[in-house]
């Protein structure tokens, strides 16, 4: 361990003695690393470097019975307590697990660095980005079994154990282009054309637009901006009426998906979170900077989202009714929509 790593614990230790209920997140923004380098400085004690073959581990965390699976962003954090299940890795963009408890959209190219925590009688596997940003981490519960969590990190330990980890900056996204350089009318017949929501990211990079300035240019109808606090009233009144909805939450590295209801919601400070048996989500009401209805035509029909951003117009979190394809959308999430 250098003097690097060494000088790095030590403020992190003083840091924890002053605010013993700092979250690593926030301890690591405030000390100007990334998370994955300080979390490395606990290699050898509680921390095991994991090999690179998130795959291959990913694959076979079903051993592991029920457990809970973190996404979150700056912004939004989304738990989900369930069993990976059904995993397809055969796409090298895009990896997925699918059921109605842990539902994934992976994208492993992002994924860089791994480790097997055990902190106190919290056992977890954390990866991060190269940037050592943590995009995914899966925490074990009371019904998870251990014994194969002790062999999946001796299976995946990496032969070499370092508490030293060289992260790089990852590029900042490219300036959007003026609206005057978009062909603004092909894009707008493309989006009436559209056959399937998950066209709609293809279409973006088709024409060159960014997310929030599609919303912008969207053909009449399609877009609407509504006031930020409505995000608040999509899940007192999902939960009010009892309405299976689809909750979306990611980053770079992973976008993670709740189905179902949602029954009990509360305020803390500046979050708002839900706070159900094996759902949990907490959004930093503060940090949202625009909310949009988007209506996309599809085989099945419209379907209606409410799409949440950052100032830097990342995506927070998105909602939709429960569907699934082949099924038109449910009429009590249009009419929610509609009373925003």
């Amino acid at each position: 361990m250098n003097t690097t790593t060494i000088n790095l614990k030590e403020q992190w230790e003083a840091l924890k003695a002053d605010n013993p209920h700092l979250r690593i997140r926030n301890a690591a923004e405030q000390l100007g690393v990334s998370e994955a380098e300080l979390l490395a400085t606990n290699v050898g004690h509680g921390v095991t470097v994991l090999k690179e073959d998130f795959a291959a581990l990913l694959q076979e965390v079903e051993k592991l019975g029920k457990v809970m699976a973190l996404t979150r962003n700056d912004e939004c954090v989304h738990e989900r307590k369930g069993v990976y299940l059904n995993p397809d890795f055969s796409n090298p963009h895009g990896q997925v697990f699918v059921s109605e408890d842990i539902d994934l959209r992976i994208f492993i190219n992002s994924w860089k660095f791994g480790y097997s925590v055990v902190e106190g009688d919290k056992k977890s596997f954390q990866f991060f980005g190269k940037d050592g940003l943590a995009l995914h981490k899966i925490y074990l519960t009371k019904d998870s079994n251990e014994a194969e969590f002790e062999a999946l990190t001796e299976k995946y330990k990496a032969p070499e154990q370092s508490s030293e980890i060289e992260t790089e900056s990852i590029a900042s996204k490219s300036a959007e282009k003026p609206d005057s350089e978009i062909d603004v009318t092909g894009f707008q017949q493309a989006w009436k054309d559209l056959k399937d929501t998950h066209d709609f990211f293809m279409m973006l990079r088709k024409f060159g637009v960014s997310r929030t300035q599609a919303l912008r240019l969207a053909p009449e109808g399609f877009a609407y901006k509504i006031d930020n606090s409505k995000v608040i009233n999509v899940l007192e009144d999902a939960s009010e009426k009892q309405l299976p909805i689809m909750i979306f939450v990611g980053n770079r590295g992973i976008i993670q998906i709740h189905t179902g209801e949602v029954k009990k919601t509360l305020w803390h400070q500046q979050w708002f979170n839900v706070m159900d048996p094996d759902f949990n989500l907490h959004l930093d009401t503060t940090k949202i900077a625009e909310t949009w209805i988007t209506k996309k035509p599809t085989d099945d029909g419209e379907v209606t989202s409410v799409e949440v951003f950052n100032k830097n117009g990342d995506f927070i979190v998105q909602f939709f009714g429960k569907r699934k394809p082949g099924n038109p959308e449910l009429q009590e999430w249009k009419d929610l929509v509609a009373n925003l």
